[in-house]
């Protein structure tokens, strides 16, 4: 029989075990090394298995025709093999918004794409998935910025859409390597959140000129009609009460009391620790406000991150010129990633913050990121693999913005960039780099990017380039 003074230390070494275990876990699942349950769904291991790069090939009559009529946004009809496997009966139509418009006006033919399968055959799905985009690297000469913006976004335990790389071709005639993503509908829902799934919106403006406060996730009023930009995007179909649940939660949020009632703030606060260090102002944080997901259950709302190809510095409506001064981008103050009038018509960021136990957590989750996803040198061995995947496909990619010497100059560019973000974001964290933009006007204190030309990464230039090109692979899959 064990003495009484044994058992006392083997239960206090019981105790100190369980404790590290649970702290370890903790940390595990914020960092997204363990992450939440999620529904098996078919798509999920076939094409988006990231460990190589798949084939799509789009069957359709008049690809002439369905290009000439981009602008239009309309499905039209054709057949998809995805590693080889048919799907028939599919719907296919451009996206973007000012890639689809500025492709548009470069007289390009290599427009970003959205493939639906049930839009013409009610019920048709691939695996379970109903509806995927094809991103083509629109100002991204690295086809990096989405992948990764993503994967953080994963690493941290954010709700993120699948994105794996495809070769595209048209008719059995190469078109290039493009960015396959999972659409945030149905399928998207079933496997993140289950059957009994809340609500899902993709808020966007009508017209920039207007003030959009719904789009900013703002309280004007409780009639439905002031939330327009919500509710006329949602894409599931919605009932009185769904948007009597969505407006209390903004009302909630409004108030900046009791704010866990109405918005699931830890995965937020993950959320905008990712989003502030990609430096992406074509979103929420930027005046646009848009270029994301909203997800409400229960009257708890859920933002979710969506499309990054003008993320790590590359978009900067309205501030200082970003391509010719990257020290202002690469040492944007983390607590105040946004100037003062849209910081203080951006509640779900900014009320968040007024909180000191939330914006501590801010913090802890920056730290997490920093340390775990790029001290660690995770980052740079994932960004080697991926490189080494894609850079055959890039190479030979009949349809590319720019010349394989481009991409790889874009990819050095790009690892640059995300290594001095990760080095000022640990200077502003210990206090030895300003963190918000007033200090910064008072103490010039910076990591140096002077090296670092964001245009690297993609600019209009490299559009003016490649009509050639593209007109001479459109010319291929017509002939």
């Amino acid at each position: 029989m064990l003495k009484s003074k044994h058992i006392d230390k083997l239960c206090l070494a019981a105790l100190a075990l369980a404790v590290a275990l649970v702290l370890l876990f903790l940390f595990l699942g914020q960092a997204g090394i363990i992450r939440p349950a999620e529904r098996a769904m078919g798509y999920v291991d076939r094409l988006f298995d990231q460990s190589r790069v798949h084939t799509v090939d789009i069957v359709i009559d008049d690809w002439q025709g369905f290009v000439e009529n981009a602008q239009e946004e309309e499905y039209a009809l054709c057949s998809v093999a995805i590693d080889g496997e048919v799907f028939r009966q599919v719907g296919i139509r451009t996206k973007g918004n000012n890639s689809l418009r500025l492709t548009g006006e470069y007289g390009l033919s290599r427009y970003s794409l959205k493939l639906e399968f049930d839009h013409f055959n009610k019920g048709g799905h691939y695996y379970g998935l109903d509806k995927f985009s094809l991103d083509s690297f629109f100002q991204d000469n690295s086809c990096l910025k989405s992948f990764f913006a993503f994967d953080m976004m994963s690493f941290m335990g954010v709700p993120t859409p699948l994105a794996s790389y495809v070769w595209v071709t048209v008719n059995g005639v190469d078109w290039g390597l493009f960015l396959a993503i999972e659409e945030p509908e149905e399928a998207f829902a079933k496997r993140v959140y289950g059957e009994e799934h809340g609500q899902l919106y993709k808020p966007s403006y009508r017209s920039l000129k207007a003030e959009n406060a719904d789009v900013a996730l703002r309280y004007t009023s409780d009639d439905p009609k002031d939330y327009d930009n919500i509710f006329r995007n949602a894409k599931f179909k919605i009932s009185e009460a769904d948007q009597r649940r969505l407006i209390e939660a903004l009302k909630t949020l409004s108030a900046g009391e009791d704010l866990e009632s109405a918005v699931n703030v830890d995965e937020a606060l993950r959320y905008f620790t990712v989003q502030v260090f990609v430096m992406n102002w074509d979103s929420y944080l930027g005046r646009t406000g848009h270029n994301y997901f909203l997800y409400e259950e229960d009257g708890v709302l859920s933002i979710l991150p969506w499309d990054y190809n003008l993320a790590f510095g590359t978009y900067a409506l309205g501030m200082t010129d970003p391509i010719r001064d990257p020290n202002i981008i690469i040492n944007y103050p983390i607590d105040t990633p946004a100037e003062g009038s849209v910081m203080l018509n951006r509640p779900l960021y900014h009320d968040l913050m007024k909180n000191n136990g939330y914006f501590a957590r801010y913090h802890a989750y920056f730290d997490t990121l920093i340390s775990a996803y790029f001290e660690s040198g995770l980052f740079e061995e994932r960004l080697a693999q991926i490189e080494e995947m894609i850079a055959p496909y890039v190479e030979k990619d009949p349809t590319a913005y720019c010349s394989y010497e481009d991409h790889q100059l874009a990819v050095e560019t790009f690892q640059t960039v995300c290594l001095l973000r990760a080095q000022s974001v640990r200077g502003q964290l210990d206090g030895s780099l300003p963190s918000t933009l007033r200090e910064q006007s008072e103490n010039a204190a910076r990591v140096d990017a002077s090296s670092v030309d964001l245009r690297d990464l993609g600019d209009f230039d490299d559009l003016t380039n490649a009509k050639e090109k593209q007109d001479a692979a459109m010319a291929r899959v017509c002939g």
